[in-house]
């Protein structure tokens, strides 16, 4: 009898939701359609991967070859050198770049002065809503051999002026430089959003327990933010092998190809340039196959060890 009245009673509890919270279901209306147009159905593409493709017979037409994309794509000399240099290269961000936001929003919290603190923030968020065209160019620039000021101060010192933008040893040093100055302030922000979530009491009980300040940030401000932490550092390995491309391609040259070369700028010369779809589309998925596992993977060993996932 009780079960009969329940069933009776959730529908119309279910409408009256769906009435009250009706505007929100319209909102949510356009987001969905941007993931269903521009996210899912661009999947379907996909299916050239196993194909010949051609433009001119279309992905019904086209001749099926199962897997022979996949097995040019892995015997060819360029596999291990994308694959290593798109490891290294976000490697070197995973290292260095990806702590930093933290360890900035981590000092500014503890800046006690309010318009020191907004401009100190303003200054480190502009550099993420500058083009990377604009950025990349300000460090050719500043490289550049003619006019560069950081090789005319290092031919003070050496004698020699060199170009840097064109030797090998430097580029992955010069990817990283760029990357943590223009991402550094603005992923500051979850961060800072985070610590503002910790309860004051903690730090009132710790000042009274005799906790200086580095003591509290290591006591209380990073077990209070490890979550956020770890959501980030999961998403950050799943995109492992998906390295900025637009910023290598406006950065790197053939004489840095060596060290330069990723697994996306090798899609894009094969795909755009050379017009040869169907493989660039299977390393391509190869790529989104391997994130997709780094992801699952990173997400498994989190959620075992410090019980935080994102799913």
């Amino acid at each position: 009898m009780q079960t009969s009245v329940a069933k009776k009673t959730a529908v119309p509890i279910k409408s009256r939701n769906f009435k009250k919270y009706l505007s929100l279901y319209i909102m949510l209306i356009p987001l969905v359609l941007y993931y269903v147009l521009f996210q899912y159905k661009p999947m379907y593409g996909n299916i050239i991967a196993f194909q010949d493709y051609s433009i001119f017979k279309g992905i019904s037409g086209s001749e099926w070859v199962g897997l022979d994309n996949f097995k040019r794509f892995l015997s060819t000399p360029y596999f291990f050198r994308t694959l290593k240099n798109t490891v290294l290269l976000n490697l070197s961000l995973l290292v260095f770049s990806f702590p930093m936001p933290i360890i900035f929003a981590l000092l500014l919290n503890e800046v006690r002065l309010k318009r020191v603190k907004s401009v100190v923030q303003t200054l480190s968020y502009m550099p993420h809503f500058i083009s990377t065209v604009v950025v990349a160019g300000i460090v050719i620039n500043l490289l550049s051999p003619s006019y560069g000021i950081i090789p005319m101060v290092i031919e003070k010192f050496t004698g020699t002026r060199p170009y840097l933008m064109v030797d090998p040893n430097y580029f992955r040093t010069i990817y990283t430089v760029m990357n943590i100055w223009q991402s550094m302030g603005y992923g500051s922000v979850v961060y800072l959003a985070a610590i503002t979530g910790i309860d004051s009491q903690l730090y009132e009980a710790a000042v009274v327990d005799g906790a200086n300040k580095f003591r509290q940030i290591w006591h209380i401000t990073i077990p209070g933010i490890m979550p956020t932490i770890m959501t980030m550092l999961i998403m950050r390995i799943g995109n492992m092998l998906g390295s900025a491309t637009d910023t290598i391609l406006l950065l790197y040259q053939p004489a840095t190809y060596e060290v330069a070369d990723t697994i996306g700028t090798y899609v894009y010369r094969n795909g755009l340039l050379d017009a040869d779809y169907s493989y660039s589309t299977a390393v391509g998925l190869f790529n989104s196959i391997i994130g997709l596992m780094l992801v699952w993977g990173s997400n498994t060993l989190s959620k075992k060890f410090t019980e935080v996932g994102i799913w």
